[in-house]
């Protein structure tokens, strides 16, 4: 599987490709197989999203979980205090960053 990530524009969130638009929650993104390159540059092109590149990932009862150690930070935060991640949905999150 490969998927897609990288930053938003706007507020400089990971996100990840879900066949549409861009998530916060790594759950959403899609198989891109061959489209990766396509996909990026019209995206990056649009300017929603910078530092975008494709991973390998798998898919399982737990959901997507990206292959490499560096993704797997980034699609679940920080690997000490999960109190301190962004959860999806919480738009208030941002705020209380301080």
């Amino acid at each position: 599987m490969k998927i897609l990530t990288g930053n938003d524009l706007a507020s400089g969130d990971v996100v990840w490709w879900d066949g549409k638009g861009w998530s916060r929650d790594v759950n959403d993104a899609v198989d891109v197989g061959d489209a990766a390159d396509a996909i990026l540059a019209a995206e990056e092109a649009a300017l929603r999203v910078n530092v975008s590149y494709a991973i390998a990932a798998t898919r399982d009862q737990h959901g997507v979980r990206p292959a490499h150690i560096k993704d797997r930070i980034r699609a679940l935060g920080p690997t000490v205090r999960l109190d301190l991640t962004l959860k999806p949905g919480d738009t208030g999150a941002a705020n209380r960053v301080i």
